[in-house]
């Protein structure tokens, strides 16, 4: 479906998101890795309470909400599956940062999930999370790496992801039941959107 040029509107008690979605075709050169002091830590069959927490403590004020709603089969599935890896950044010793790379589309992977929580935005984590993203995926027989964001996501995001060399290929309109009035987010997060009722 085409939206039409102009206003849609999006009934009360739904959310509606810009995303874009973003590709590399080739290899980025090599970079250094940017110092700080943050590991990564590959996460064996992640448990689901565990993955859930540092989902919402990375995604909540951005409204991320898909891993929050899925089933646990569902979500036990996807990452229990031996061609999808979950990675943490680790700083201070506790789990600050997601990284989730989907292999299962032949010759591509996919940045499931990608960030880090509030108290390390703008220290470096996010560039240090990216080489390493980047390191993994691209050490495997891919021809193309994506992800996507939106227009929920950190005014920051958009502008990351190009500068590490992704480049926009679809836009769409994502329209979904309003996390904080699901229960899948408190109320008083994401305070840039209104809640319609």
């Amino acid at each position: 479906m085409i939206l039409p040029d102009g206003y849609s509107d999006v009934p009360a008690g739904k959310i509606a998101a810009v995303v874009m979605h973003l590709e590399m075709t080739g290899r980025p050169a090599p970079s250094p890795a940017p110092s700080g002091p943050w590991t990564l830590r590959h996460v064996e069959r992640p448990d689901l309470a565990w993955y859930r927490d540092l989902y919402r403590r990375v995604g909540e004020e951005w409204l991320w909400f898909s891993r929050i709603r899925a089933s646990d089969e569902k979500l036990a599935a996807r990452l229990h599956h031996p061609l999808v890896e979950t990675h943490a950044l680790v700083a201070d010793d506790r789990d600050e940062g997601l990284l989730e790379l989907d292999f299962r589309e032949p010759h591509a992977c996919e940045i499931g999930m990608f960030g880090v929580t509030a108290k390390l935005v703008g220290t470096g984590a996010g560039r240090f999370l990216m080489h390493r993203a980047l390191e993994l995926s691209w050490s495997r027989p891919i021809k193309r790496l994506w992800l996507h964001t939106c227009s929920f996501d950190h005014p920051a995001a958009l502008p990351f992801y190009q500068r590490a060399g992704f480049r926009p290929f679809r836009r769409q309109i994502e329209v979904a039941d309003a996390p904080r009035l699901a229960g899948t987010a408190p109320r008083n997060v994401a305070m840039s959107m209104p809640v319609i009722e």
